[in-house]
């Protein structure tokens, strides 16, 4: 996090590259795993997801003013994937992919983005928060050298009938003592460049940890496998990029729509589901990076849809995955210190890079190390102290934060968030339910007053006809909705059916500013209680 808030100038991409290439850099390790994984879960080739990838970083930064969101395949999107594929085949999918950003351009261009502003802060930050915890519950299986699961997945359940909870149980029967090894000095380096003394030296600042930390892991596998066979890490525990030999290998990195299957509806209704689901991942990570955001800036969440429409068409063009915008690198990228999107173009830039011409190097790279930078990212987002100032706040915020939280943990990210906005609006429909008589005044005459409040719905039946009910008999009571701008027609029948109970109680009743038919008796009074308030 930086001391001082940078003026707008200070925000130009070329200022700040000392900050940016580092932390694109970072994204860039974490990215790699999470792309293969994400294309393994989806049933596609693993250069799809690499292809995914390096889109999001060079295409989206140049349309997007999200500063600091980072594009790519979304596991969110992964089961949709998978079965789209099945059903249709990869190329025809592919097509699919590209009306689905032609979708999100038309959303932008019509303002849907809008939507993204809807969505509580409470969930914005319980979902941050389930978020970081599912990070670390499923990056320990990697960290100890139980790779049965893909790094990126962020979902409950897990390959083979396995769960987030049960693979914890499950990895006691398959620790790796060299992933371990490796772990723990990773993840020293971790904390040791997360010291303040660290921090405050010029060279530690541009050379990151995590890079440190992939290098320094990288090297001791070398050396086991060198000195210690029984302690290095065959490939099913490093990085598994595919390696495209030659021109042919390149060309063949790369897969074409199959535009034949224009006619078939079933491509359309695959480029829609997508396009809403990409667009909905996509405003919420929206919202959580811009939380996250040490400058607090505001991103046009339009022109985001735009950006990413235009990127997921190019994506089906080449072979490439659905893209969003994708919380966990995005997170990655504010933790590692960048300013501008000119971080994300940099990881894009590099994955590009290594996918064509050294991918050799990276496969070296152990998943326990990646997992430990992953580990860090996700306490971050979880830290304890969120949960006490959550609290604090109220149940109000609380409840729908922990059910947020939860959710995301024991489902996946769209339903934990669903379930979160339930509960949200839940405590909203109670609070709107308390509000439609919001003043009782109690005069000395006798006389009380019920003021409605400036919307009056059928939400509020309920609490009108209780309070109407609890009115002493014998009372004076004005109903005054001077203030109401709008009243539905369900609380009107309730206050005029009252008039007939008013009387029966002997209730002296005087009606302010509502469209009831009143007796000549009741106009005077209403006269006469607007002038005594004047």
């Amino acid at each position: 996090m930086q001391d001082s808030r940078p003026t707008d100038d200070e925000f130009s991409v070329w200022k700040n590259l000392r900050y940016d290439i580092p932390a694109g850099i970072v994204v860039f390790l974490v990215a790699v795993p999470l792309c293969l994984g994400i294309a393994l879960a989806s049933g596609a080739p693993l250069s799809s997801g690499i292809i995914a990838g390096f889109l999001g970083g060079l295409v989206v930064p140049l349309i997007s003013r999200s500063p600091l969101g980072v594009s790519g395949p979304a596991a969110g999107l992964a089961v949709i994937v998978y079965e789209a594929i099945q059903d249709l085949g990869f190329q025809p999918f592919l097509l699919a992919v590209v009306f689905a950003g032609v979708i999100q351009v038309i959303l932008g261009l019509a303002r849907a983005g809008i939507i993204g502003y809807y969505f509580p802060s409470s969930v914005i930050t319980g979902m941050l928060s389930g978020i970081g915890i599912i990070i670390v519950l499923k990056q320990i299986p990697h960290a100890v050298g139980y790779d049965a699961d893909w790094l990126g997945d962020i979902a409950y359940r897990e390959p083979g009938d396995e769960t987030t909870l049960s693979a914890l149980v499950d990895m006691l029967g398959a620790l790796h003592p060299g992933a371990i090894v490796i772990a723990i000095v990773s993840m020293a380096i971790l904390i040791l460049w997360e010291q303040p003394f660290m921090k405050r030296r010029r060279l530690f600042q541009l050379i990151q940890g995590p890079l440190v930390a992939v290098i320094v892991g990288s090297a001791l596998n070398v050396w086991f496998r060198r000195f210690h066979p029984e302690l290095a890490l065959n490939a099913e525990h490093l990085v598994q990029l595919p390696v495209a030999e030659g021109m042919e290998g390149v060309r063949q990195f790369f897969a074409f729509p199959d535009f034949s299957a224009f006619t078939d509806t079933a491509v359309y209704t695959t480029a829609l589901v997508v396009a809403l689901v990409a667009s909905i991942e996509t405003l919420l990570c929206v919202e959580a990076t811009d939380k996250l955001d040490p400058y607090k800036r505001v991103t046009p969440t339009n022109r985001e849809l735009i950006a990413q429409g235009v990127a997921n068409s190019i994506s089906g063009l080449i072979g490439g995955l659905p893209i969003t915008q994708v919380i966990v690198r995005s997170s990655t990228n504010i933790l590692a210190g960048a300013r501008t999107k000119a971080a994300a173009f940099v990881h894009g830039l590099l994955l590009l890079i290594a996918a064509l011409l050294f991918p050799h190097l990276l496969n070296l790279i152990p998943l326990a190390t990646l997992a430990t930078i992953l580990f860090l990212v996700g306490y971050k987002l979880a830290k304890p102290e969120l949960f006490l100032r959550m609290y604090r706040q109220g149940w109000y915020q609380f409840i729908p934060f922990m059910v947020t939280v939860l959710g995301l943990i024991f489902t996946d990210l769209l339903t934990g968030v669903g379930v979160g906005m339930a509960t949200a609006l839940f405590f909203i429909l109670l609070e709107h339910y308390k509000c439609g008589v919001y003043v009782h005044e109690y005069h000395e005459d006798n006389r009380i007053i019920l003021r409605l409040s400036e919307q009056v719905t059928f939400l509020n039946k309920a609490n009108l006809l209780k309070t109407l009910d609890r009115l002493p008999p014998g009372s004076d009571v004005v109903i005054d909705a001077s203030a109401t701008r709008y009243i539905d027609h369900d609380a009107l029948e309730i206050i005029e059916n009252f008039k007939t109970e008013a009387k029966a109680k002997h209730i002296r009743l005087t009606l302010v500013g509502l469209p009831v038919a009143a007796s000549p008796e009741e106009e005077e009074r209403s006269h006469e209680t607007a002038e005594t308030s004047v």
